[in-house]
């Protein structure tokens, strides 16, 4: 594109001016020059589409000239008189500010109600002459854009010798017009000032009464008032009264609101066809209102034959390709202009399908209605011809088949001989063109199974069926929605069982699977959708809120709100407990025992005393036991007596002149309150009253009385009671105990010990008899060095017993051994210890070379001898062991004759040195087996066999 520049609408030659140039496409002016480059300019852009024009920009030069050079005559006046000094500005241009100067800089008059200067006239107004002001006076002018400034000549200001003014009424010098224009937004101003004696005062007010609103401001003594941010409501007529006591006059003027233009509707670039019309209307907004012109390309349009303007619409009437280019609506009115810019394009072109073309294959549902649109691009539009195969508008005869005005093709009610080739035919001036589809007419889709509504457990899996019958030719695809959301697959739950049907299985199914499940099957012709409601059915949710209300030592009564029935109503509540000492939750004994699912309050009973509890409540329903609800506040039952009795109550022993007596403690959850202990009761055979002690340890078990007058193992009656803060429980039943007892006084006489291998040692002795003292038994005690007590050893036997057995012992070693009588209180005196020596050990070498032969069930065994070492016991003969019974052998022959059982299946068989020390270690084992009998009998049974042939030969 391009552009050109205007001056007060004569073309700007760049071509001849040196100081103006073009920067892509702005003009730049350098050099300026006040009296050539002021005015109006305007740019005209163009590019091969047309040409446009910009907005009007003004070119303004401010400035202030300096005001003649001559002598001012003197003003004369009377004292009380009123007087104007003229300023007489020079040629200017730019918003002037004024000022007066008294006498000389920098003594400016001082404006008061008796003094002004007009911003207006630049004039200063002196209401009421008095001495003071006599002077001179220099009026001093201010460019606002220039900041020049310019002084005129001083004006002397002298009193006239003849006489004092007298009073009169005011005279108005500084008024404004009869019409003022105001801009939305600006800041308007007016002057009121007016001469007199005495000084008149200036008030103002709105010709319709309405006071001025707070932004309305007065100033110099109410000679100018002042509307900021003026607004349409700010209209209207304005006076302003000046008044002193000699009387009063007034001046009025209306402010009237103004506003450029702007645009409320706008056209947009348009293309149309040729031969088409054009319809364009704009419309602005502004006070005045405004004026409209057209422009195509820059140049003014009238009406004229086809082209008709008027008041901001613009029509064309079969527009030809010269109508095409830039046009503008312009708004006007005396506070500013618009331009609007939109292009027109005429389109001339034949038929062209492209992007349009019917589709190649085109499948529709049996009885349907098919619609073939034939919408070429044509300027001006085609006419339209429709052919099925090769028949021109034979289609058309059918009663079912419409052609409507833009060339759409409708067949209603299509069956199967409406299948085949349609080709549209599209005609203008400027050409042909044409586009072909084939149509395949299909049998319906129906759904032959679809989802039931249906109940379902959680937990369960489901399928949901959906099968249908199709046209072959047609592509089928499902999809399930679940509640309105499509199901996508590889959700956790869902599985799309593919294949030619659409089933859908759900997977551990959860109660936020229940809800409106849709299969929709969807063909390339139609689509159709099966709809089932699934039932999901689960344990209750948890009940809720439990609350704790009347306690007692063994009840509480619990209430609770219930939760979701999730499907199948609640047949009944349990509740269960907690305590410290209890593992777990337990359930417990209600009233009512069973709670039916209405009820939704319960006393639970046979609770213990003083014990914390925290309850809980489960919901039960057809389908199972629901999950618990949060844990009730800890409760502690109220306390009562103790109503348990220890346990076990025993004793016995101890030591001389004591009596103990034991028994089971009553664990903490049965001891019913605080300050809980013992009370322990006892006498003596034969005596009526009892002996009470307490203890206040509730974890004591044992109490032991001690008094030097209690005879051993006598007999005592005993029982334990309870009590706590609240009293006294009961007794346990009245157990005997003895009292302790005093050791034997006695040791047992004749007593003998002998080795009888490496390892034991067996000791006799005689039995005690006629001693005073009980007597539990025998202790043998032995140890192997003096020196060494730590080796000491003990063995107890009862009381009918005289012999004990020492083992365990070390081989060819001297021990020491005693024995003594014992009972609860302890032993007797030890006898003198005797000393014996264990036998040597038997030999640490088994059997070697265990061999056998067998004949029938005669079994021979055999082995190499073993000889002892000096340190080992001698081998006084051999013991043989098989799995039904042990052989000893004490001859020196290192062989053994057995015969075999015939039950067993296998036999294992080993040997061992038999000496004074003990059996030694085993040989290998030998295993034989029944088959080896066989075996040997089969044998035998041939040789038979051959000796008899070989001798009869």
């Amino acid at each position: 594109g391009d552009c050109v520049w205007s001056l007060n609408g004569t073309l700007i030659n760049l071509g001849l001016d040196r100081r103006r140039r073009l920067s892509g496409g702005n003009l730049i002016i350098s050099s300026l020059d006040r009296y050539q480059d002021v005015g109006m300019y305007q740019c005209m852009a163009y590019n091969t589409v047309g040409a446009i024009l910009s907005r009007r920009a003004s070119l303004q030069f401010a400035y202030l000239d300096h005001f003649k050079v001559h002598t001012r005559s003197a003003v004369s006046v009377r004292e009380g008189q009123g007087v104007v000094l003229l300023c007489g500005s020079p040629t200017s241009s730019g918003d002037l500010t004024y000022a007066w100067i008294f006498n000389e800089y920098p003594y400016f008059v001082q404006q008061d109600n008796r003094r002004f200067v007009s911003q207006q006239t630049g004039n200063l107004y002196i209401a009421k002459v008095e001495p003071s002001d006599v002077g001179n006076y220099t009026c001093v002018v201010m460019n606002s854009i220039t900041k020049g400034k310019v002084q005129s000549s001083p004006t002397s200001l002298i009193l006239r010798t003849d006489g004092v003014m007298g009073e009169y009424e005011p005279k108005i010098e500084v008024n404004f017009p009869d019409n003022v224009p105001a801009a939305k937004g600006s800041t308007v101003t007016l002057e009121c000032f007016a001469l007199g004696n005495p000084v008149p005062e200036i008030t103002w007010r709105r010709a319709n009464g309405v006071p001025f609103p707070s932004k309305v401001k007065m100033k110099y003594s109410n000679a100018v008032l002042e509307i900021p941010s003026f607004q349409q409501d700010d209209t209207g007529g304005y006076e302003c009264v000046a008044e002193n006591k000699m009387g009063k006059n007034t001046v009025t003027g209306r402010l009237a609101f103004y506003a450029k233009p702007q645009w409320v509707q706008t056209m947009k670039d348009t293309a149309l066809a040729i031969e088409e019309r054009l319809y364009w209307e704009c419309r602005a907004n502004g006070r005045p209102k405004p004026s409209y012109t057209w422009l195509k390309n820059g140049q003014q349009l009238l009406s004229e034959d086809r082209i008709h303007v008027e008041d901001g619409v613009l029509s064309v009437s079969a527009l030809t390709l010269s109508d095409a280019g830039m046009y503008q609506c312009v708004a006007e009115n005396k506070h500013g202009v618009i331009y609007l810019a939109a292009e027109l394009m005429v389109l001339a072109s034949p038929p062209d399908f492209t992007g349009n073309l019917l589709r190649a294959l085109l499948k529709a549902k049996t009885g349907t209605t098919v619609t073939l649109e034939c919408k070429p691009q044509a300027y001006p539009i085609a006419s339209i011809l429709w052919k099925k195969g090769n028949l021109v508008n034979v289609i058309l005869k059918k009663s079912m088949i419409t052609l409507s005005p833009d060339g759409t093709l409708r067949l209603a009610n299509v069956s199967k001989s409406d299948a085949g080739s349609y080709t549209c035919f599209a005609r203008n001036r400027f050409g042909m063109s044409s586009t072909t589809g084939r149509l395949l007419v299909t049998d319906p889709t129906r759904i032959i199974q679809g989802p039931v509504d249906t109940e379902i457990i959680v937990g369960e899996s489901i399928v949901l069926p959906c099968q249908v019958t199709s046209d072959p030719v047609l592509d089928v695809s499902f999809s399930w929605a679940f509640n309105g959301q499509l199901i996508a697959k590889g959700d956790g739950h869902f599985e799309f069982v593919g294949g030619v049907t659409g089933d859908l299985m759900i997977r551990n199914i959860q109660l936020y699977h229940a809800g409106k499940y849709i299969c929709v099957v969807d063909t390339d012709v139609e689509s159709l959708s099966a709809v089932a409601v699934l039932i999901v059915k689960g344990p209750p949710s948890p009940p809720d809120s439990v609350t704790v209300e009347e306690v007692t030592d063994s009840t509480a009564q619990l209430a609770w709100s219930p939760g979701r029935d999730n499907g199948s109503p609640i047949t009944n509540y349990l509740i269960q407990t907690r305590t410290p000492f209890t593992v777990g939750w337990q359930r417990v004994n209600t009233v009512p025992e069973i709670i039916d699912g209405n009820t939704l309050t319960a006393t639970v009973v046979d609770l213990n005393a003083w014990v914390e509890y925290d309850f809980r409540v489960l919901a039960k329903n057809s389908v199972g036991v629901g999950e618990p609800s949060p844990v009730s506040v800890k409760t502690r039952t109220e306390d009562a007596v103790p109503d348990a009795v220890p346990g076990d109550v025993g004793g016995g022993g101890g030591s001389r002149y004591e009596l103990v007596i034991t028994w089971e403690p009553v664990p903490e959850e049965l001891q019913n309150g605080e300050s809980f202990g013992y009370i322990i009761a006892f006498r003596a055979f034969g005596e009526a009253s009892w002996t009470h002690v307490a203890t206040s340890a509730p974890g004591a078990s044992r109490y032991v009385y001690r008094n030097d007058s209690i005879a051993p193992f006598s007999p005592f009656h005993v029982k334990v009671g309870t009590y706590n803060s609240k009293g006294q429980g009961p007794f346990s039943p009245v157990v005997t105990i003895y009292s302790a007892e005093t050791e034997p006084s006695e040791k047992p006489a004749g007593v003998r010990a002998r080795s009888v291998s490496a390892s034991e040692i067996e000791v006799n002795w005689q039995a005690l008899s006629f001693i005073p003292e009980r007597v539990l038994g025998y202790e043998v005690a032995y140890w192997e060095d003096d020196t060494k007590p730590e080796t000491m050893g003990k063995v107890r036997v009862p009381w009918n017993q005289t012999s004990a057995t020492v083992s365990g012992l070390a081989g060819n070693t001297q021990y020491f051994l005693t024995v003594s009588a014992f009972n609860t209180a302890g032993t007797s005196p030890f006898l003198p210890a005797i000393n014996v020596t264990t036998k040597k050990p038997p030999p640490s070498q088994p059997p070697m070379n265990v061999g056998w032969n067998l004949m029938g069930s005669q079994l021979s065994v055999y082995w190499e001898p073993v000889v002892a070492m000096e340190s080992e016991s001698e081998v006084l003969g051999y013991q043989v062991s098989f799995t039904f019974s042990v052989i000893t052998l004490t001859t020196v022959n290192a062989t053994a004759e057995l015969t075999l059982p015939e039950d067993d299946e296998e036999y294992i068989i080993f040997v061992q040195t038999l000496s004074e020390g003990g059996l030694g270690p085993a040989s290998d084992p030998i295993r034989i087996h029944q088959l080896s009998k066989l075996g040997v009998h089969v044998f035998i049974h041939y040789w038979l066999l051959f000796c008899f042939v070989f001798f009869n030969l």
